[in-house]
């Protein structure tokens, strides 16, 4: 019973074995390719569990999304003689599962086919374009022209490019180096030029304004001479009709003035004669002038008629 027990359970584990080797599943993410001795068989697009002779069959798969392939930098030489370096990507999907496998047998050999055949074909676009094409004006267009170029020489790949799209188109180092020198010069030279028109333009404004400066204060003076000169000749005539109105307070009032300016408290001394005219007021009131008596007018008295007034006793 014991030999027969473990009989049953080799030939169980045989079957589990067979079993396990001769089905597979498909997802749907999937295509699937059965081989036998190493030649194509079956081709598998429906998701699902599938049946394969243990040990003669073997099964490839494949990934029916799109896939992505990075493009290493090239060097290209644009139709303007000037040298870009292009860093670019490509996204494909895989059409027909066995003329893929039959062309570049899995991922890994298609992106080695792709990236010479982008290669050439980026070369071949972009060397018949300007630089301005390349970085600003044509860059769409320029990346589909790539996409069906390369379409046109993998068909026999069993792929599809989708896209196409150039991450960075930029000079090479040591060009950008001296296009750098050459715009930081350009800048300064700006710069400068700038400087120096603003430095004219301040000169310029500057003289302007001392112009202006010179002719607002010329006239200033002007108007506060003649303001000045008119206010003279009011004082002037102010005195003279006070002079000739009252001329011993003219005479007096003059005097006065001519105490206040010349006895200041100052280091100024000077020798005069208490007599001189100059201390007349000091001594006099009236200024020296001598007094005049005028007779009495006597009130007139009463008239009656036929009497005279009696004289003034």
């Amino acid at each position: 019973m014991r030999t027969l027990f473990m009989f049953f359970l080799i030939v169980l584990g045989l079957a589990a074995f067979a079993a396990y080797n001769a089905f597979f599943i498909v997802h749907q993410t999937q295509t699937a390719l059965v081989l036998r001795f190493g030649n194509p068989q079956q081709v598998i697009t429906r998701p699902g569990l599938n049946y394969k002779i243990p040990f003669v069959e073997t099964v490839e798969f494949f990934d029916k999304r799109i896939l992505d392939i990075e493009i290493s930098s090239k060097e290209v030489t644009a139709s303007d003689q000037k040298r870009l370096v292009v860093d670019a990507f490509a996204r494909y999907k895989i059409t027909d599962p066995l003329l893929f496998f039959q062309a570049v047998r899995d991922e890994a050999g298609a992106n080695s086919r792709l990236n010479s055949v982008m290669d050439s074909a980026m070369r071949g676009v972009l060397g018949s374009a300007t630089f301005i094409d390349v970085v600003k004006d044509r860059r769409e267009d320029l990346m589909r022209q790539i996409a069906e170029r390369v379409n046109s020489e993998v068909g026999d790949f069993g792929l599809e490019i989708v896209d196409v799209r150039i991450k960075r188109a930029d000079l090479p180092e040591a060009n950008s180096q001296a296009i750098f020198t050459r715009m930081q010069t350009e800048r300064q030279r700006q710069a400068a030029e700038l400087r120096a028109q603003g430095g004219e333009q301040a000169k310029r404004i500057r003289a302007t304004a001392d112009r202006e400066s010179t002719v607002i204060i010329a006239e200033a003076n002007r108007d506060s001479e003649r303001v000045r000169g008119e206010g003279d000749a009011e004082r002037n005539r102010i005195y003279a009709a006070a002079f000739t109105r009252d001329p011993d307070f003219f005479a007096f009032y003059r005097s006065m003035q001519a105490y206040e300016e010349g006895l200041k408290s100052n280091d100024t001394r000077f020798v005069i004669s208490p007599n001189s005219e100059f201390f007349r007021y000091f001594n006099n009131p009236n200024g020296g002038a001598a007094q005049t008596t005028r007779p009495a007018t006597p009130a007139p008295g009463p008239v009656t008629q036929g009497t005279a007034a009696a004289p003034p006793q």
